[in-house]
């Protein structure tokens, strides 16, 4: 008898289901009967099925697969399903397959939704406890690799170091200027509205004076830095090591904390007080063009008021936050750019978790100096 396609019948004797295998089930005449077996597998989940062999021409490991497959069919079928029929030869290759059934995908049992929660809440515990080790580890290689180098000047990049100062910070000037020019601004103008109700115009210059020397200028500076160079500290050096650029690196015995991170952190440390006057200063000629304009407030007169009333404690209260925040926003920068693994979205998930990392820690240093300050009368 001439060997035909595979295909099957399906009929039910004595009330049980039954499937007639029939012609050549080997690979290549398979294409069509896998998509007619899986909807037939998913039709009879749970009845009692009997394969019928005994018209079955042909058969290799492909085919045998699917019927085992359809026999089992995720171990839902009766006890009483059952083969007929087949040579020896077809029901050894059947039982030979049978152990490399993968395992049908099972839906999770949906836990209670408060145990869930719990469950979340202790694992993000424990990821930011292990990151939190992490990332002290890093800080102290990163401040014993730099007294190594202040040791040992010969190995301190300054080439590199420049470049960072020029991209991290000298590029920075027009964006932190311009918005430190604002705030400022803003700052007297709501000052301005305010303070005319009680007849107190007069100490707007107080007013953005001290508000722009402790704080605005140096925070605002620092979250700029943290979202402009920080992520792009992670970008660099993970891109470098998705393309495998650190390894090599190692290979030819340089040290990568002293070739991609300290010059990016002694540059950062360096560019953000000096990017932190520019924008207290720039801030203050905000608020006193909007007290010029909007107050009648000269600007010999608003000088000469913030000569009377403002100390230089305020000034220095807000410079000295600057190497703190750009150490932190470096650091961090640079610990998750050696984070990244092989792919693009590691590297987006680096990246993006780098500045809020950078923006929650200059928050929480900024917090502590504030306190700090209180304590001391400063």
């Amino acid at each position: 008898m001439a060997e035909t396609a595979a295909f099957f019948d399906i009929g039910i004797k004595d009330g049980v289901l039954r499937l007639f295998a029939k012609g050549d089930w080997r690979a290549r005449y398979l294409g069509k009967v896998d998509e007619e077996l899986r909807d037939f597998s998913d039709d009879s989940v749970g009845r009692e099925l009997v394969i019928d062999l005994t018209a079955l021409d042909r058969l290799d490991t492909t085919g045998a697969m699917m019927l085992q497959r359809t026999f089992f069919a995720c171990g839902s079928r009766t006890d009483a399903s059952r083969y007929v029929g087949g040579s020896d030869a077809q029901r050894a290759l059947l039982d030979q397959v049978a152990a490399h059934l993968a395992p049908c995908h099972v839906m999770p049992v949906q836990p209670n939704a408060f145990l869930a929660m719990l469950d979340r809440l202790g694992q993000g515990v424990m990821d930011a406890y292990h990151a939190t080790l992490e990332l002290m580890n890093f800080i102290g290689f990163t401040l014993a690799s730099g007294w190594r180098v202040l040791t040992r000047p010969s190995h301190f990049r300054w080439t590199s170091t420049v470049h960072h100062m020029e991209e991290a910070g000298l590029n920075a000037v027009p964006i932190v200027g311009l918005m430190s020019f604002l705030i400022g601004a803003v700052v007297a103008y709501m000052g301005a509205k305010i303070l005319s109700m009680f007849n107190a115009d007069i100490f707007t210059v107080e007013l953005v004076g001290i508000s722009v020397l402790r704080e605005f200028g140096v925070l605002l500076s620092a979250i700029l830095i943290a979202g402009r160079s920080g992520s792009a500290f992670t970008a660099q050096i993970g891109s470098m090591k998705i393309r495998e650029e650190i390894d090599a690196m190692r290979v030819l015995g340089l040290e990568p904390m002293e070739v991609l991170v300290l010059p990016r952190v002694f540059a950062l440390v360096v560019m953000l007080p000096a990017l932190a006057f520019l924008a207290a200063m720039l801030g203050i000629i905000g608020g006193g063009l909007v007290a010029w304009t909007a107050m009648d407030i000269s600007p010999a007169l608003f000088l000469s008021r913030m000569q009377e009333t403002i100390i230089m404690n305020h000034f220095w209260a807000g410079l000295i936050k600057a190497p703190f925040f750009a150490f932190v926003i470096a650091v961090i920068g640079c610990f998750q750019g050696m984070q990244v693994e092989g792919s693009s979205e590691s590297l987006g998930q680096r990246t993006t978790l780098s500045v809020v990392q950078s923006l929650f820690l200059v928050i929480v240093i900024d917090a502590f100096f504030a306190m700090f300050y209180l304590e001391i009368d400063f």
